[in-house]
């Protein structure tokens, strides 16, 4: 590979005196013995525990492409389902975007950052796995930082490989006179094989959970919320199960780890006070992407690893939206946004009856016959929009930077509920455990026991979790895609991987997927 996603130039890693794992604000500059662009010389760094944990910290900061950057993968992936359009604001806002949303693209219109962003993710982890090892400090200390780094290292690689499906495993450092270009892909079997072992090495060493200043970081429970979800893309059901089972706990209760089901739906998507948020890091939230207004966030390093606000709600937000002047209005004041991820008339037909419909969906288009609100429509208009990340006036960031790029709602990629209704796929869709996980995702939100099958568990799936990011890699995992999709596009034996970004392909080993 010959792009700098392999490399170490401009490795971004932050000092972070007196700063705590959950509430740390990137600077805006690289270490001071960061020169210039290239010259970070990793033999000077790594002497002690502050500093691995500031490479640490750098690996972390690729969760972000979750929810930050206008290509982050949940408004993407939202996109290429059947429950949003990609929206914006014409046929040409974003083609990365509106090619997933109508299944026209192709390697030149694929976002590249994909691909990179992960793969320096990876380069970050096996720096810090190689260099940790040398570092003056408690040797728990150095396994737990490996095994962190190597979680997040599968998870990335889980994430190309369910997007890409052939892609290079490197495993190591790579200096700049290396035949890195000559990589070839692997297998995606021995991606799988790779990632399930490094995750099952790793968690003896990880922490059982963590509170306080330590929050958010990779604990036991995450790594097998991560490893069950693998296990269960790789079609190794039984030790899936058991891997969530180790999580759930009895379903309902609190598991060994502390995780339970939050009592009220929507505070899931809730934002508290900027200090001291009761809403982020709840009981139910296993793996959370942190974000911040702290870090001043501009347009000059929008997406590209430094900015720290959640991008989703600008993006999901209804355009030159306006309260109306009428006695008791009771419109939310959301911040006018670009109207992303426009909600198909089907979804809301789905969830019509649901407890969980009026905070998964806002319905604009009854506001505006209501003569409460006004706004623009835009691509791909329904006058339905995501409710759970829409952003309000009150969460406008009062310090520098735009508004647009500093909104703090942390965005929750996995939690309880998505684990329960995984360990209920793994178990086949039957048995009583089965039946009872099933049983207390409805029962949360006041609802009755259905029996339970595969199809309920793939409808509840599609209403607790509609919006999240998850619904394309289900119908895909599913093989429900070809039929789900096809009004759309969709085209089976094609579709169901992306085409690797073209930058990447010239004089290396790499080949294109098949069809693209």
């Amino acid at each position: 590979m010959k792009n700098k996603s392999f490399l170490y130039k401009g490795l971004a890693v932050t000092m972070l005196t007196g700063l705590s794992f959950s509430n740390i604000a990137c600077s805006d500059s690289y270490l001071d013995d960061v020169k210039n662009s290239g010259s970070f010389n990793t033999d000077l760094y790594f002497q002690n525990e502050q500093q691995s944990f500031s490479a640490l910290v750098s690996v972390y900061d690729i969760l972000r492409k979750y929810s930050g950057g206008f290509e982050n993968t949940v408004t993407f992936f939202n996109a290429g389902s059947d429950d949003f359009f990609s929206g914006g604001g014409n046929s040409n806002d974003g083609a990365g975007i509106q090619g997933l949303n109508n299944y026209t693209i192709n390697p030149n219109t694929m976002p590249a950052s994909y691909w990179k962003d992960y793969y320096q993710g990876i380069a970050r982890a096996n720096l810090l796995i190689e260099k940790v090892p040398g570092a003056t400090m408690g040797e728990d200390v150095k396994k737990r930082f490996i095994a962190e780094a190597k979680v997040l290292r599968s998870l990335y690689y889980f994430e190309l490989l369910r997007m890409f499906g052939n892609i290079p495993i490197v495993l190591k450092t790579i200096q700049f006179g290396e035949d890195y270009w000559n990589i070839p892909q692997a297998k995606p079997a021995d991606v799988y094989a790779q990632i399930e072992n490094d995750m099952v090495a790793a968690i003896p060493d990880l922490m059982m959970t963590a509170s306080g200043n330590d929050r958010g970081r990779i604990t036991q429970g995450t790594a097998r919320a991560i490893l069950g979800k693998i296990y269960l893309y790789d079609k190794k059901m039984p030790q899936a199960a058991a891997q969530f089972a180790e999580v759930n706990g009895t379903p309902g209760g609190t598991s060994q780890y502390g995780y339970k089901l939050v009592a009220n739906y929507a505070d899931l998507f809730k934002v508290g006070p900027e200090t001291a948020d009761p809403y982020k890091f709840s009981t139910e939230s296993i793996l959370e992407v942190m974000h911040t207004n702290k870090g001043n966030s501009d347009w000059g390093f929008w997406g590209q690893g430094k900015d720290e606000g959640n991008s989703i709600n600008v993006m999901v937000g209804p355009r030159s939206y306006s309260l109306t002047n009428v006695p008791s209005n009771n419109a939310p004041d959301i911040y006018s946004g670009w109207a992303f991820n426009t909600v198909t008339n089907d979804l809301y037909t789905f969830m019509q009856g649901d407890p969980r419909l009026n905070t998964t969906i806002f319905n604009a288009k009854q506001l505006v016959t209501d003569g409460k609100i006004t706004y623009s429509p835009a691509f791909s208009d329904t006058g339905y929009f995501l409710q759970k990340y829409l952003p309000t006036n009150d969460l406008k960031s009062s310090l520098p930077g735009p508004a647009e790029l500093n909104f703090r709602q942390n965005y929750i990629a996995i939690r309880l509920a998505d684990t329960y209704l995984m360990e209920a796929e793994a178990l086949g869709g039957s048995g009583g455990r089965a039946q009872a996980l099933l049983d207390a995702v409805r029962a949360r939100v006041g609802l009755t026991p259905v029996p339970v099958s595969l199809q309920a568990i793939k409808d509840e799936r599609r209403r607790e979790l509609a919006g999240e990011g998850h619904r394309w890699f289900d119908l895909v995992r599913w093989g429900d895609a070809p039929a789900k999709l096809a009004s759309k596009g969709f085209v089976a034996n094609k579709n169901e991987i992306l085409p690797i970004p073209f930058n990447e392909l010239p004089n290396t080993a790499l080949k294109q997927n098949p069809g693209y």
